[in-house]
């Protein structure tokens, strides 16, 4: 497992506590923006963009969950951060799992959204993979958009779903394609007894990528974990309900009762 170097940006307090929090697959780092005031009143927020996505490096498939966690970590320690707190989204909260199961030591608490730790049917990440590499992004943008959120929000919101169908188009292939072949192979679940991070799980109630069984399914397995459902959002819960995941978020990771 070779670490490249991700592309990251820092907001908040020099002397807070730092949280890394990643995002879900064919996005970047601003799929935060929403959140960012909240959480950089009190914590230092470190965005990245998993590797084969937009600014950062495109190495050579496969991938694995293992090489997108081992980033991480490579990236926390070139910024000299032993100890941190750790979130994520989709494929976020997967590396995130990864993270926290199998360097537990580093983590102090994670929150996780709209994610899973076994998520197939693998035939389903082949047939998404092989559908880019031939006919490019486009090719599952609308099925993919339709799953980020409900019809109702995007005849609500249209600029921020054509935003978001910009930044998924500017994915590169071979990156979007080779984290779902890493999703496509990933199994979490056997190792989530070794997290010791206080976790809090959220599900979106209208997610059909992960619906809400897979959140249950990990608050079963990480000893002592929370789950917090959320109405009226699909699988970008923290765009459909912004104030609320970010208050979920922020109170979970401060050590605040919910």
């Amino acid at each position: 497992m070779t670490a490249v170097p991700l592309h990251y940006t820092v907001d908040g307090p020099d002397d807070a506590a730092v949280l890394v929090i990643g995002s879900s697959l064919g996005t970047t780092g601003a799929l935060w923006d929403p959140q960012l005031a909240l959480l950089t009143e009190k914590l230092r927020v470190v965005r990245y963009d998993h590797r084969g996505h937009v600014l950062s490096p495109v190495p050579p498939g496969p991938y694995r969950i293992e090489d997108l966690g081992g980033d991480v970590l490579s990236m926390m320690d070139s910024l000299g951060v032993d100890r941190f707190y750790i979130a994520g989204l989709s494929l976020g909260g997967m590396v995130a799992m990864w993270v926290a199961s199998h360097a537990p030591e580093r983590v102090e608490r994670m929150a996780l959204v709209c994610t899973s730790a076994k998520l197939g049917p693998p035939e389903m990440w082949q047939a998404r993979a092989a559908a880019v590499r031939a006919d490019g992004m486009e090719a599952i943008a609308d099925t993919v958009l339709g799953r980020w959120f409900t019809a109702d929000f995007a005849a609500r919101q249209p600029d921020t779903v054509a935003d978001l169908r910009a930044t998924l188009l500017s994915t590169p292939v071979e990156g979007y394609a080779n984290c779902c072949g890493a999703i496509e192979m990933m199994d979490l679940e056997p190792d989530l007894k070794r997290v010791t991070a206080p976790t809090l799980v959220i599900a979106g109630l209208a997610d059909e990528s992960t619906p809400p069984v897979h959140a249950q399914r990990i608050t079963e397995l990480i000893p002592g974990s929370r789950l917090a459902l959320v109405a009226g959002a699909a699988h970008l819960a923290n765009i459909a309900r912004p104030e609320l995941v970010g208050q979920l978020m922020t109170d979970h990771l401060l050590g605040q009762a919910l």
